[in-house]
């Protein structure tokens, strides 16, 4: 995910303070970026907005 260091990233609401066993989150353009907060080095993974609004909606309703 080269390019992806000027993004706004952030969290869930539901993280703990300890910054442990999350992923951060960027919206840019067409594409939603996740990346493991842990590694911020480690490859990320980005996905199209209505890809990423089918997998919010299907783990809300877990």
């Amino acid at each position: 995910m080269a390019g992806t260091t000027e993004l706004a990233w952030f969290k869930s609401s539901h993280s703990g303070t300890q910054g442990d066993s999350c992923v951060e989150v960027a919206v840019a353009g067409l594409a939603v970026h996740v990346r493991d907060s842990k590694d911020v080095t480690l490859p990320g993974l980005a996905v199209g907005r209505d890809g990423w609004g089918r997998f919010v909606s299907f783990v809300s309703q877990a």
